[in-house]
């Protein structure tokens, strides 16, 4: 079996990532494993064609990255301070999109994420990132149901 020394994990800084924070703990101490923490903004191109302003546009997105990454710092530091080398990246695009182009770059083993557990006109709409990941994904990927997941 494949060591896994680098492990992903998308979050979207919502409480539903905290609830999977154990696993990825888990999964980092057994392994002795890089922990790299990436959340994805979506871009807002879209917007552009409805007569929003660019400008107006591309000041929001870089305001969001920048909210996002400060963040994403405090969460690192919230729940992984005692793992060593943990990485942080925020990016913008689709997310399942970047999260397989991050596990490509940096040579991630596992992917460890949490699944919001949508159904129905939800899922049609917003689809499902986890699936998409674990679709395409040259690696394993462990994924977690935050609403059911022991703690």
């Amino acid at each position: 079996m494949k060591d896994f020394k680098k492990i992903l994990f998308p979050v979207d800084l919502s409480p539903a990532s905290v609830k999977v924070v154990p696993y990825v703990q888990n999964m980092a101490s057994k392994h002795g494993a890089r922990v790299h923490l990436l959340f994805v903004a979506r871009v807002f191109d879209y917007f552009t064609s409805m007569y929003v302003p660019h400008p107006s546009v591309s000041q929001f997105e870089k305001e969001v990255i920048e909210g996002a990454e400060k963040r994403l710092y405090e969460f690192a530091g919230e729940h992984f301070k005692g793992l060593d080398g943990v990485k942080v990246k925020v990016a913008a695009g689709d997310p399942s999109d970047e999260i397989l182009s991050y596990i490509g770059a940096m040579g991630i083993d596992l992917v460890v994420m949490g699944t919001h557990g949508r159904r129905g006109l939800d899922k049609i709409m917003f689809g499902s990132v986890a699936e998409r990941v674990v679709k395409s994904s040259p690696v394993p990927v462990m994924v977690v149901n935050p609403f059911t997941a022991q703690e």
